[in-house]
């Protein structure tokens, strides 16, 4: 099984991760932020990996940010070697008006081009740069390269899930085991 588990501990927060990129989607999630656990459910429920997030701390932005890099970490330990994946993922997701698109390269080079074309300044009880960090913070963390667009949409809550959703399909493509590969997806010989 794949499976990677982090705990960090820091001044500013207390945070445990565990991820099984061969499961069913289950999320168990507590970060005591009602958005983030939203999204991290919808992630997990999308790319069929489970993800449990235990998170205290003393701000919202440390919490979001120190899940962000513990999930990436966690990912990246349940990914190994990466032998056998596909690699690559991408997907478009339509939700209710809006309409997102994401691609993911698991290529140990991290980057991260978000726009999602958010026009508030909260969602929920999140502050929307917030959500840029995370999603540009997990690129860091899983050293993966992550792109994310929304093309359109008037309502911010729907842009963000449909964002999450896109990321989520795009992970679950990118960390499947492609039957004809054997050892790492790279002429190199190693990511």
């Amino acid at each position: 099984m794949r499976v990677g588990e982090v705990s960090r501990k820091t001044q500013e927060t207390d945070i445990y991760v565990k991820v099984n990129l061969d499961a069913l989607g289950r999320a168990e999630v507590e970060t005591g932020f009602a958005f983030l656990d939203h999204m991290l459910k919808s992630l997990a429920t999308h790319s069929l990996i489970d993800i449990i997030a235990k998170a205290k701390g003393d701000l919202r932005h440390h919490v979001t940010e120190d899940v962000s890099i513990c999930l990436g970490e966690a990912l990246l330990k349940a990914l190994k070697d990466a032998s056998g994946i596909r690699r690559f993922g991408y997907a478009i997701v339509p939700m209710d008006g809006s309409l997102a698109f994401a691609a993911v390269d698991l290529s140990k080079r991290p980057y991260a081009r978000i726009d999602l074309k958010l026009v508030g300044k909260k969602i929920e009880d999140t502050p929307c740069e917030d959500i840029y960090h995370f999603l540009e913070t997990l690129a860091s963390s899983l050293q993966a390269n992550i792109h994310i667009w929304v093309q359109y949409g008037s309502n911010d809550h729907h842009k963000v899930e449909a964002a999450f959703k896109a990321l989520a399909l795009s992970l679950r493509q990118a960390i499947s085991i492609d039957p004809r590969r054997s050892g790492v997806p790279s002429a190199k010989g190693v990511i």
